[in-house]
This record gives C-alpha cells, structure tokens and sequence, in this order.
C-alpha cells in the first residue's frame, strides 16, 4: 500500500488517507481471517450461526417496540 503526500496536505489527512485505502482493500480484515486456519466444516458452521442470529435479531426488531422496551401488559393493573 502506498499513499503519497499531496501538496498542502497534513500529516493528519495523509495519515486518514492510508487508512481509507487499507480498510476499503480490506488488508487488515484478510490478515485477521488468516490468523488461524478455519476448516470448511467450520466455516459453514460460524456462517451458519451468524445468519441464526441475524434472523433472531431481526425478528426481534419486528415485535418490540421502537423504543425497545417490552409492550405493556394489561394484567398489572389493579383490580
């Protein structure tokens, strides 16, 4: 990855540029993925749990309110 100093340019922006550029080639993600060595088997099986939980979530989302508090009962009330 190389980024040149354009004229005018801090040190700051030139900086945030390298930056932008790493995270949109995605260096550092491909570099944590190829930490450790994930089976095929396990890979499915992560996959396979993320979609779970993205669905969960997502069907949560669908029956609470906006505000994310739990529908109020009627049976508290007094009789």
């Amino acid at each position: 990855m190389f980024v040149e100093l354009r004229e005018g340019e801090s040190q700051e922006r030139l900086l945030t540029r390298f930056r932008q550029a790493v995270q949109k080639d995605g260096i550092l993600r491909e570099a944590k993925r190829k930490r450790h060595f994930v089976s095929k088997s396990e890979a499915r099986r992560l996959a396979l749990a993320k979609s779970l939980r993205r669905a969960r979530k997502r069907a949560e989302g669908r029956t609470r309110p906006s505000n994310g508090r739990r529908p109020a009962s009627n049976d508290r009330r007094p009789a």
